[in-house]
């Protein structure tokens, strides 16, 4: 019978006959864990790599050479202000980039959706929404959300200040919602002070946490989901 552990801590622990075939790792780390006498077979793995060695080597650089999206991958969750600067710059050229090939090729697919997941449109309203929840909010003190966000499907029915669910905005509208936001993120990145970030913050639904994990949420988010589309349009 499938179990699901979320938001469980299980360092340390030890796995022995313990049959894992089709399961799923999301938002989890291995750090410092050991595989003996396992069967890798089929086995995607997309990550942050440091130091994995298989079979006895290291094929870190090898991996890393020949990824994409190395080395920003492992850039976002920096600790300086250049490297959170670096990350979002390197975020914004990518995403100038795929806006740019998709509108000049096929200016429609805005509203197409593939296999069921997101359009292009609703992408970007759910990335108006974590900015919202992750920058806007917490970190510059706005009481409300933007009208068009888009929430995970999950919390939708959360009573969130300011959001209308009922909202169609055309990508226009979007455009010029996410194009402010973005201004705000860089004005404010470039010239904060790391020491005077708050050592907490409040997020809606998630409760306190550090500052600098809201910068890193709002890199995570714009990362992601930039990938989605980029393998969900086939622009590339």
């Amino acid at each position: 019978m499938p179990e699901s552990f979320d938001d469980r801590d299980l360092s340390e622990s030890s796995f022995w006959g313990v049959q894992l075939r089709h399961a799923t790792f999301r938002d989890t780390d291995f750090s410092d864990s050991r595989f003996f006498h396992v069967f890798l077979k089929n086995v995607s793995i997309d990550g942050e790599i440091n130091n994995l060695v298989i079979n006895g080597v290291d094929v870190t650089d090898y991996v890393n050479q020949h990824d994409r999206w190395w080395p920003l991958r492992n850039n976002l969750a920096p600790d300086t202000k250049e490297r959170i600067v670096e990350s979002w710059t390197a975020l914004g050229k990518e995403w100038s980039k795929l806006l740019g090939l998709v509108l000049t090729a096929r200016p429609s697919v805005v509203n197409q959706s593939v296999n069921g997941e997101w359009t292009l449109n609703q992408t970007l309203r759910h990335l108006i929404f974590a900015m919202d929840k992750w920058f806007m909010l917490p970190v510059l003190g706005q009481h409300s959300f933007s009208a068009i966000g888009l929430p995970n499907s999950s919390s939708q029915a959360r009573p969130w200040p300011g959001l209308d669910l009922n909202q169609n905005p055309d990508f226009e509208e979007v455009m010029a919602t996410r194009s402010d936001q973005h201004k705000r993120f860089g004005e404010f990145i470039s010239g904060m002070r790391m020491e005077e970030l708050p050592e907490t913050v409040a997020i809606e639904e998630n409760g306190n946490v550090p500052a600098l994990m809201c910068l890193h949420v709002v890199l995570e988010e714009e990362f992601e989901h930039l990938r989605y589309m980029i393998r969900d349009l086939a622009v590339e």
